[in-house]
């Protein structure tokens, strides 16, 4: 079971969302796809590294501003599978978290209806498995704007690097820690701290480095990574 299953529980009731015909044929489509085979060895599958951006970090009343992603297949990054798109905002977001993501007032007005930006995250990335440092925060934002803007339970499976990357290297740091400080033991640098895109390949960065250790250890497939992911959640308590 999805270790989020009972929060967004919370999430299931369903506001009244009018799609246009297109937009319910690119929805019908996406939620038509088969499911993910999370028993397919890791090095024949595509990963999906996921960076958010938002108004602040408060999940039940900020709003979603981006979404970037970067795909890993056969454990190589692909630069040009990726994925980025700034949502429409009504409201722009504070000057300091402008500051902070670096989107401009422009770009939040003149980004892509809610519901279109969606759809085009869910077109790209299928049912493939999503990967992110922090993945609550990733799941919770993208989970509240499915429902609002498209009036859908988005629930997929993700992986956390933030749990995976302490169990499969405890001599480097047995708990949770920032990202950060993962990049600097393994001399990944990141260009862009806050930009999804960079956010993301540096990330990636990090899974490759997870993937071998759990080749390693001969846990070959997502549904082993994510064994082990909530081996070391009950662990930590």
């Amino acid at each position: 079971m999805n270790w989020l299953t009972p929060w967004l529980d919370k999430l299931r009731q369903r506001p009244q969302v009018v799609l246009n015909d297109e937009q319910q044929t690119r929805l019908h489509y996406w939620q038509a796809l088969p499911a993910c085979d999370w028993q397919q060895d890791s090095r024949h599958c595509r990963y999906l590294i996921v960076d958010v951006e938002a108004s602040g970090l408060n999940i039940k009343q900020d709003r979603l501003i981006s979404i970037g992603a970067v795909a890993l297949q056969h454990a190589v990054i692909h630069p040009k599978d990726a994925f980025e798109v700034v949502l429409h905002q009504h409201t722009v977001s504070s000057h300091e978290n402008i500051l902070i993501h670096g989107i401009s007032g422009a770009e939040q007005r003149e980004g892509i209806d809610s519901a279109d930006a969606l759809l085009q995250f869910l077109s790209y990335s299928q049912r493939t498995p999503l990967v992110a440092y922090h993945a609550f925060f990733d799941q919770a934002m993208l989970s509240r704007a499915m429902r609002e803007h498209l009036g859908i339970s988005y629930a997929p499976q993700w992986l956390d690097l933030a749990w995976l990357m302490p169990a499969l290297f405890p001599e480097v740091y047995g708990g949770i820690v920032a990202l950060d400080q993962w990049l600097d033991a393994f001399g990944i640098r990141n260009f862009q701290r806050h930009n999804a895109i960079s956010d993301c390949l540096a990330t990636g960065q990090l899974l490759q480095v997870a993937l071998q250790r759990a080749a390693e250890r001969g846990i070959t497939t997502p549904q082993a990574l994510a064994a082990c992911e909530r081996q070391q959640r009950n662990r930590i308590g």
